[in-house]
């Protein structure tokens, strides 16, 4: 597996998790959505989601520990609680997919990632309760299975009334969790090979740096500057996996 992957590719991978690495910090999310784009004609449509899988575990574990103090521990048990089965379905129905339909998935999820995240910035601090609890839910079947959804929890923490670094701090603490969920399905499963632990741990120990750097830059930025840059990115991201699975399919 990867047999073909160059020095080049792994320097371009490595250069990539960096970035997203910052952005992920200064923003609550960016791997996983920038990722994809990048690993899929490198490593397969099979081998993204597991590979980001557990890069993400390495990632989030930097994020949540840089940003620690700000952990919201209530509103990530309720969350946690109803994603995690979830979770563990998402990620065994992915398993089950063939390689183009996996491409087209993960593109349909970034570019509605999108949306979703708008209308839920207009709940801003009115998510409470069994609303948080639905909205977890459906995230843990959307993160499971897919990648890219970062976003959607974001989104999800500020409806709730979380900011700033609370948002950040939090998510990554619940997508650690979960994400050990979903790493043991796809290892149980054999989606999971030497080949694609390397690949993670590359940009799990890539992104970390960008992290710290984020937690200087966190209130220096203009975060609706960043994140409308990266909508854009993620929308031709999505498209382009979209069509390139269609390709496959057709």
């Amino acid at each position: 597996m990867f047999g073909d992957v160059s020095l080049l590719h792994y320097a371009l991978v490595a250069a990539v998790a960096f970035v997203a690495g910052i952005a992920g910090g200064v923003t609550g999310y960016g791997p996983g959505l920038l990722m994809p784009p990048i690993l899929l004609p490198i490593i397969g449509a099979e081998a993204v989601v597991p590979v980001i899988a557990v890069s993400a575990m390495l990632s989030n574990t930097s994020r949540l520990f840089a940003f620690r103090r700000a952990f919201d521990t209530r509103r990530a048990a309720l969350i946690v609680a109803v994603a995690l089965p979830t979770s563990a379905l998402g990620a065994y129905g992915y398993t089950r997919l063939s390689g183009a339909g996996v491409s087209v998935v993960i593109g349909a999820v970034l570019m509605l990632a999108i949306p979703v995240r708008h209308w839920l910035s207009r709940l801003n601090g009115h998510l409470k309760g069994p609303g948080l609890m639905a909205a977890g839910a459906g995230f843990g079947l959307l993160m499971g299975g897919t990648a890219g959804t970062g976003v959607v929890l974001l989104s999800i923490l500020l409806a709730a009334g979380l900011n700033g670094a609370a948002v950040i701090a939090t998510d990554a603490g619940i997508s650690l969790v979960l994400g050990v969920v979903k790493v043991g399905v796809f290892q149980a499963a054999g989606a999971l090979p030497p080949a694609s632990w390397m690949m993670a741990l590359l940009i799990g120990v890539s992104a970390t740096p960008g992290v710290f750097v984020a937690k200087r830059l966190v209130g220096t930025l203009s975060e609706g500057a960043h994140i409308r840059v990266l909508d854009g990115v993620v929308v031709v991201g999505g498209l382009v996996l979209i069509v390139q699975g269609l390709r496959a399919l057709m």
